[in-house]
């Protein structure tokens, strides 16, 4: 899901740049402190997460966990996504610096959206139902990131479209499983720790 230095247009990156630099200043603006154990915390799950990555054809797929970041986090998420890119890139040469900035859209982004899709359903009723919801929101989380991947790609050349549909199909099987994880996470939240509920409630919109 990392995209690689030298594979985007300039514009794309700089675009990526400018949007990824908005959204960290907004989701440092909604990063109390309370929060900040729970962002290093999914942070790091998503830097050990993603660096597991499963052949699949010509192609490889990781998990990512955005989802469940964003349900967690909001806007906080893209700080907290940015900095394990960020040590990614540095210390094992995963996409790059100069796509960071697009990198981190492509997956900060659709996590702020499942936290505004999904926030309701996960913190009203029961822990079940908050479990459903999750599982939606992972799911879609990854969804959300493969059509951005894909988009970065197709907006850098036609011959990045065959790759960008690749990127889709392949990661169909990580939606199932990290729509699992996120319901189970957030099923076992709601019952051993219910009050990060009522923080999502109480968090900006």
């Amino acid at each position: 899901m990392h995209i690689v230095d030298g594979a985007l247009a300039n514009e794309v990156v700089i675009g990526g740049a400018a949007l990824a630099a908005g959204g960290i200043a907004l989701g440092l603006r909604h990063l109390p402190l309370e929060k900040i154990p729970a962002a290093g915390v999914l942070s790091a799950s998503f830097f050990v997460a993603s660096l597991i990555h499963v052949p699949i054809g010509p192609s490889s797929v990781h998990l990512i966990m955005n989802g469940l970041a964003g349900l967690i986090l909001g806007w906080a998420a893209f700080p907290a996504l940015f900095v394990g890119l960020l040590l990614q890139a540095v210390f094992f040469g995963f996409g790059g610096l100069t796509v960071l900035g697009v990198n981190t859209v492509n997956i900060a982004l659709p996590a702020v959206i499942v936290y505004y899709v999904c926030r309701r359903g996960v913190t009203r009723g029961s822990p079940l139902t908050a479990a459903i919801w999750a599982g939606f929101g992972g799911a879609l989380a990854i969804a959300l990131t493969t059509a951005l991947v894909g988009l970065s790609l197709m907006l850098s050349g036609d011959a990045f479209i065959p790759a960008a549909k690749l990127v889709f199909f392949a990661h169909i099987p990580v939606m199932v499983i990290e729509g699992l994880l996120s319901a189970a996470a957030i099923y076992l939240a709601a019952q051993v720790k219910p009050d990060l509920f009522d923080a999502m409630k109480g968090a900006p919109s």
